[in-house]
């Protein structure tokens, strides 16, 4: 009989632990939509040169990220589940596109209080963001602005290639950093292409301009 009441209070702590743990999940939950909806508003101003919205959107997502906190400090099976992760790389996505984009400080994942695989990641997804910004660019002949974003994701891209970890604690950078390998490598054979386009415009320029300076008019007869 002892064994058997053991036994009922065990399965009934447990019971009441999962419980826990799913009301703390049903919290985090929408929690994590919530940052995800607001830093890819936050990439959207910042690619619309409109900072201070960005930031404000970024101050909304980071409270999301608190209160997800808050509601999982007991819960540590959940908070290192794939949503969690997957806000804290959005968050970290957003930030690092908006420093780019306005040319402010680089902020790192202690300043973000986020887990390092998650900024990481985030990290490789704003190189990527940036071939976007890239073509804008090349549309409007900015040519040496580009250079220097490219400069930025050729940075970004050799030091994650180094980053030589299983993918279990990496959380699947590897993958996120051969697709940005990808992105690089079309994104460079655009730009080297816009180049060779703008130098053949500008010979041509030049020889249409040396033939006009060298014409001379036609003699009436």
């Amino acid at each position: 009989m002892e064994r058997v009441d053991a036994i009922r209070n065990i399965v009934q702590d447990s019971l009441v632990r999962l419980e826990q743990t799913h009301v703390a999940r049903e919290v985090a939950l929408p929690l994590s939509r919530q940052v995800i909806h607001a830093c890819a508003a936050a990439i959207r101003a910042a690619h619309r040169h409109e900072y201070q919205e960005s930031n404000q959107l970024l101050r909304e997502a980071h409270k999301h990220l608190q209160n997800i906190q808050s509601a999982l400090v007991d819960h540590s099976e959940i908070y290192f589940t794939g949503y969690v992760s997957d806000a804290q790389k959005e968050f970290a996505e957003a930030h690092a596109t908006l420093a780019f984009l306005s040319e402010s400080p680089l902020p790192g994942p202690r300043e973000l209080h986020i887990e390092v695989p998650s900024y990481l990641n985030g990290l490789a997804e704003a190189a990527s963001e940036l071939r976007r910004t890239i073509l804008d660019a090349l549309r409007k002949d900015d040519v040496a602005r580009c250079e220097g974003w490219m400069a930025i994701m050729d940075e970004i891209y050799s030091f994650l290639v180094t980053v030589d970890y299983p993918e279990a604690i990496t959380g699947g950078l590897r993958r996120t950093t051969d697709q940005l390998r990808g992105v690089l490598e079309r994104t460079r054979g655009d730009l080297t292409l816009a180049l060779r386009q703008r130098s053949l415009e500008e010979k041509l320029a030049q020889f249409q301009n040396n033939v006009s300076k060298g014409m001379t008019p036609l003699n009436d007869s």
